[in-house]
């Protein structure tokens, strides 16, 4: 069957999975410790962006950066923003390789948010001084900021298209407590020898990549941002039946 979108005659795909996030969730670090792998490739770089921002690039121009390489290695890209793709995307995405593999890594909202308003933060050459309480409670509350911290939707609409089997679902913690499990994990699930990144140094795996700073959450902050997750997070827990309680102040 032709692909929706993809011009006859062309090759088949060669992008064989997707990180599709979250944000601030430690997907450079797993992009940095993933392309150690010998059978695993990131042809255009880590985050290519083409779903949610260069679509009018087309499809063939997309196709055409995992197109040939060596045989057997598995061509990939993380962009985080593709969990909050909408629906329809999703669809295209599925559309253009039905097979792909997914990799999701979720993190307490509670701190992803924090780590995104950090970066926020920086982006407008604000110091964390100059911040007052107000802009940070307005970034929580931004509609991206949310949209980004709302894991079970952002999970039942990649899952209402591809079977559940296909998405990996993976714990920011494992990055610091399991790394060397969190990548067999990924190996497995990309099917590549697992035991490939057994030899990675202790040191390489605990560096971190694109780490906002690390300043912790401010008090008076801390119940705002219970206020909006911790419900979210019961529901996600219900959803994932997964005990997530310590997520929440009361965990």
């Amino acid at each position: 069957m032709r692909r929706a979108g993809v011009a006859p005659g062309l090759p088949t795909s060669m992008l064989n999975f997707l990180g599709i996030g979250a944000q601030k969730a430690g997907t450079t670090w797993l992009y940095e410790m993933l392309r150690l792998h010998g059978d695993i490739l990131f042809p255009a770089g880590k985050e290519v962006h083409f779903w949610d921002a260069h679509r009018d690039a087309g499809i063939e121009w997309y196709e055409s950066q995992f197109a040939g390489g060596p045989q057997g290695r598995k061509n990939g890209e993380i962009t985080p923003a593709y969990a909050i793709l909408p629906l329809e995307a999703i669809r295209e995405v599925h559309a253009f390789n039905p097979a792909l593999r997914l990799i999701f890594i979720l993190r307490n909202p509670v701190e992803r948010a924090w780590s995104s308003a950090l970066m926020a933060l920086a982006r407008a050459e604000m110091t964390i001084d100059e911040a007052s309480d107000q802009w940070f409670a307005d970034h929580f509350r931004s509609a991206g900021s949310l949209q980004r911290g709302d894991y079970e939707q952002c999970l039942r609409n990649w899952r209402s298209v591809f079977p559940a089997g296909q998405l990996l679902l993976l714990r920011f913690e494992m990055i610091g407590t399991d790394p060397r499990g969190l990548l067999r994990q990924c190996c497995r699930h990309l099917e590549v020898r697992a035991d490939a990144l057994e030899s990675v140094p202790d040191e390489i795996l605990a560096r971190k990549a694109f780490a906002s700073p690390e300043y912790p959450i401010r008090e008076s902050l801390r119940e705002v941002l219970h206020r909006i997750y911790d419900a979210r997070i019961e529901r996600l827990g219900a959803y994932l039946q997964a005990d997530l309680t310590e997520w929440t102040r009361g965990g």
